[in-house]
């Protein structure tokens, strides 16, 4: 089993991204295994890590299908509706409260 080469934060050498980075230039990691790691140093906890990936080996990304984009749409309709009420609270609904915040505090919202 080999290691991934580490790099200081900042200092990766060219032809390597990461996720984000990729994403930006139209790019997707394509199935490739994650090539190096980043680490910044932290003082009282592990140091964080970013994994790279090579952008030669990326492909692009997928283009959006009208079928994607109506399941999207689908998706985020269903986060916005509250179960209580069953109307669209135009947010994504709280996942710590569960329904929309009238729903959850009537007492402040009755009109």
């Amino acid at each position: 089993m080999s290691t991934l080469p580490v790099f200081r934060w900042r200092l990766a050498p060219d032809g390597y991204a990461t996720r984000r980075q990729l994403r930006a230039r139209g790019l997707r990691p394509g199935g490739q295994d994650v090539a190096a790691q980043l680490e910044r140093p932290r003082r009282r906890r592990g140091p964080l890590v970013a994994y790279l990936y090579r952008i030669d080996l990326a492909k692009p990304v997928r283009p959006m299908t009208p079928a994607r984009r109506a399941a999207l749409a689908k998706a985020n309709a269903a986060r916005r509706t509250c179960p209580a009420c069953a109307r669209d609270a135009g947010y994504v609904i709280p996942t710590s409260l569960g329904m929309c915040v009238s729903c959850a505090y009537p007492e402040q919202y009755a009109a």
